[in-house]
């Protein structure tokens, strides 16, 4: 696994995973929220495979 997420965009899914998560737990927006946890898990990996599908990288030095 080659990483292909920038910084900015690993802030972001961070920030917006945990938030999905958060507001799920809440019953806020339901169970489907919990998607927000591939988002965090992504985050921490450093790699998203649905880019690597689509060729995509947000990082400037990989």
């Amino acid at each position: 696994m080659t990483r292909n997420l920038g910084q900015i965009d690993r802030i972001a899914r961070f920030v917006i995973g945990a938030l999905l998560i958060v507001l799920a737990a809440l019953g806020t927006i339901g169970v489907w929220g919990f998607v927000g946890a591939i988002l965090v898990g992504t985050a921490f990996v450093n790699f998203c495979p649905i880019y690597r599908v689509l060729g995509l990288k947000t990082c400037q030095d990989c």
